[in-house]
């Protein structure tokens, strides 16, 4: 399992925003890598070999032992500290970046033009609402940071419910009865703290 890489701010462009499907698949790839698959990812801190191996064991079918087996607190800490926060964290600064870029001006929007004219061409047209009483129907193009704003809400909401989904998990095989919302704020502000002092 990788540690996910830090996103510098600098190298990140309105124009990655702007292209939803490479968003959406950074998003999908981000979350299935380690919240889709964390009951494998926890699995994986188990050192069963450390434990011994008990004979008596074998007498009685053990079906899924390892998926509800505690892990230690150093491994829980480190998978969490080294692996699930930074991952998070990674996807929360990107959103924050495109919802930023959603909410700014867009003076190189490749369709502001054509919006514009259909725009005036709506504004100029007579309508006759007795002929077709569908005619005064007009329905503008979305400018494309609307629908990134969209995008960025969506995305949020999803997130949200990942991560009480995967933290639910981690709480569980950690014994932890923290919220993820504190756990995160605590591994920030921890983070923070270390990078003052270096």
């Amino acid at each position: 399992m990788s540690k996910p890489l830090p996103v510098d701010s600098t190298s990140l462009t309105p124009q990655f925003c702007f292209n939803e499907r490479v968003l959406r698949d950074f998003l999908r790839l981000s979350r299935t890598t380690i919240d889709d698959s964390i009951t494998q990812n926890l699995n994986a801190l188990l050192k069963p070999a450390g434990e011994g191996f008990d004979p008596s064991s074998t007498h009685v079918r053990q079906l899924d032992a390892t998926s509800k087996r505690k892990l230690s607190n150093k491994a829980c800490d480190s998978f969490k500290d080294d692996v699930l926060f930074p991952a998070w964290q990674t996807r929360s600064d990107i959103l924050n970046f495109c919802a930023a870029v959603a909410t700014s001006p867009d003076p190189e929007d490749p369709d502001l033009i054509s919006r514009q004219v259909e725009s005036a061409k709506e504004h100029e047209r007579v309508v006759n609402e007795r002929l077709d009483p569908y005619s005064s129907r007009y329905f503008p193009r979305e400018a494309r940071t609307e629908s990134l704003a969209s995008l960025v809400r969506n995305e949020r909401s999803v997130e949200q419910i990942i991560r009480a989904r995967t933290w639910g998990v981690v709480a569980e095989r950690c014994g932890t009865t923290r919220s993820w919302e504190d756990a995160l704020d605590l591994w920030q502000e921890q983070r923070r703290i270390k990078s003052d002092s270096s």
